[in-house]
């Protein structure tokens, strides 16, 4: 099949080009990759709800180059909604996918990534120029991020030790966090928390990264310069900034072959300490995980049911 072809999708007709070119080394084509977004649909779009989304985009695939987008591109179907976030230079429109056809038109675009930030629309001010990300209308988050990247010579099993040492300090603290492969190398912890301005989540997250790094000092480093984090797992606080984001959990992410950003249970963490090879978890094997679990992250959408970020120990 090539070309063009036309479809309807809950009642949106869709043009849809080169279904079956090519996205990854492996031959995942582009119409596999707009079928798994339409099919994990009910559990992703959950987390999508409100979100701006920054997509990187691979319009010849994975091996050939990609790009970040964060306003709508033009020519954009009236029906794809948007929001506007305050910058520098203006308003600048983000994509919101609150829907089947906005995924699948996202995927016809090549945009194999998908990329939020920890707050949603909902939680946030609209000046006249869009979202206002600092000040004091930045938005509310109700979670925090605890990205824990692996440096140089660490294996999956070093990444599943660091998210337990980690965990277990935040259970300590009274927090839930939940994890999730991120796709790619490393780990990702998400806390449901009590609504908090960007800012001061931001600093707490800092915090923990530095009591992290004080008590495991060979696991963790909370500092970003490469040259200090080889053999280490650095602990990124930097996600929780209003105006920085995440790969979305259920994203397929542009790496060799087709990986999605998984949410995992605590078991498969602990398991994950026997394992030196990569977590790469297959689009196919998510939709049979979510058909058998459901949404292992559900509890990341409760937002006002969870405790204010605590007291850190100096």
């Amino acid at each position: 099949m090539s070309g063009t072809i036309t479809t309807s999708l809950d009642g949106v007709t869709l043009a849809l080009t080169h279904p079956d070119r090519p996205l990854f080394p492996d031959g995942f084509t582009k119409g596999e990759l707009i079928s798994y977004y339409v099919e994990v649909a009910d559990v992703l779009l959950p987390h999508l709800a409100g979100r701006p989304i920054t997509r990187v985009r691979f319009p010849q695939g994975t091996v050939g180059g990609s790009f970040y987008e964060k306003n709508v591109p033009a020519g954009a179907p009236t029906w794809v909604r948007t929001l506007p976030v305050a910058t520098s230079s203006g308003p600048l429109p983000y994509v919101l996918a609150e829907d089947r056809p906005t995924l699948a038109w996202l995927a016809n675009l090549s945009a194999v990534e998908l990329h939020t930030p920890q707050w949603r629309a909902g939680d946030a001010t609209l000046g006249p120029d869009g979202v206002v990300l600092d000040g004091a209308d930045e938005p509310l988050t109700r979670t925090l991020m605890v990205d824990l990247d692996p440096g140089e010579g660490l294996t999956i099993a070093d990444s599943a030790t660091a998210a337990i040492l980690a965990a277990t300090t935040l259970a300590d603290l009274g927090l839930e966090p939940l994890v999730k492969s991120s796709g790619n190398k490393g780990l990702q912890l998400s806390v449901p928390i009590a609504p908090t301005p960007c800012s001061e989540a931001h600093a707490w997250a800092r915090g923990l990264a530095g009591l992290l790094a004080r008590r495991h000092p060979k696991t963790f480093v909370a500092t970003m310069a490469k040259a200090a984090r080889a053999g280490l797992v650095y602990v990124d606080f930097g996600q929780n900034l209003a105006a920085r984001n995440t790969i979305s959990p259920y994203s397929v992410r542009g790496v060799e072959t087709p990986a999605v950003a998984t949410p995992l249970t605590w078991d498969e963490v602990g398991g994950l300490t026997r394992r030196t090879q990569p977590l790469r978890i297959t689009p196919a094997q998510v939709l049979d995980r979510v058909s058998r679990n459901g949404d292992l992250w559900q509890a990341a959408l409760r937002g006002d049911a969870s405790a204010p970020l605590p007291t850190l120990a100096t």
